[in-house]
């Protein structure tokens, strides 16, 4: 059995092309269809309730066009209101970030002293201590807000002078804690990967997406919901709330050739 049916994924903007990078890596007959919320972005600093509203509108939106799972591609999301979502639309599979990061995290750290960035509303949730937390008695989890990271990612701005003294003055405080293993917890983050290695040295940097992509491979296996192999070559499709041409430029630097993304309004 076999289900061609396209995967969602979503993200507040282009962050969550990181993911699609990693799940169209993982399962390469699968059809995609990737929503960006460009108009509204960032969500990092809007209110939970604010958050989960966009979230739902676009998972509706994305329950039109067919898809047989969701993937959060934000971890602002999947920190605040990923279990409303999952009450609210029970008939299709949701996969949330946090949980990926913490695995994925858990497996790189030999010190038990694990960083963790993220948006303002990802650290305020402390939604990733829990999880840690909940998973190890013995770790030692240190978070940090980067709330100029995702107006740098969406500019474009990843490997200029800002990018490198804006992580360098970021991820000075987490270095001082001495942590081994530091969690991208933003999908926008990978796109600054080069500053952030550099920044931290020898700190191992952990992308949840990998881990997300690679368990949700399983899942969809297990379920016998995996794409046939021998279809048509698979559709990857681009819708964004408000259309600007960093869109198709970042997605050529994530994806390896531009994508021509479709405005659409949302029903509110």
């Amino acid at each position: 059995m076999s289900d061609n049916r396209p995967i969602g994924i979503f993200d507040s903007g282009v962050g969550g092309l990181t993911v699609v990078k990693e799940v169209a890596a993982a399962m390469p007959f699968e059809n995609i269809v990737y929503f960006g919320d460009t108009a509204r972005v960032p969500y990092g600093s809007k209110s939970k309730d604010t958050v989960t509203k966009f979230s739902v509108q676009i998972v509706k939106y994305l329950l039109k066009k067919n898809v047989k799972a969701i993937v959060v591609a934000c971890n602002t999301v999947s920190a605040n209101c990923y279990e409303e979502l999952t009450k609210i639309f029970t008939d299709t599979p949701i996969f949330e970030m946090v949980s990926f990061g913490v695995k994925a995290g858990l497996e790189a750290t030999s010190s038990q002293r694990i960083g963790v960035i993220g948006t303002e509303a990802t650290i305020r949730s402390n939604a990733y201590e829990r999880a840690f937390y909940d998973a190890a008695a013995d770790i030692t989890v240190f978070s940090k807000a980067c709330p100029l990271f995702v107006p740098l990612a969406e500019e474009g701005w990843t490997e200029n002078s800002v990018a490198e003294i804006t992580s360098e003055i970021y991820l000075q405080e987490l270095l001082d804690k001495e942590i081994d293993a530091l969690v991208l917890g933003c999908t926008h983050y990978p796109l600054l990967l080069n500053c952030i290695h550099r920044a931290v040295g020898s700190v191992k940097v952990v992308n949840p997406a990998v881990r997300a992509a690679a368990e949700i491979k399983t899942f969809l296996s297990t379920a016998n919901m995996l794409a046939e192999c021998v279809q048509h070559d698979r559709k990857l499709s681009f819708f964004v709330s408000d259309f600007t041409a960093k869109f198709n430029r970042i997605s050529k630097v994530v994806l390896g050739k531009a994508h021509i993304a479709e405005k659409v309004d949302l029903e509110v």
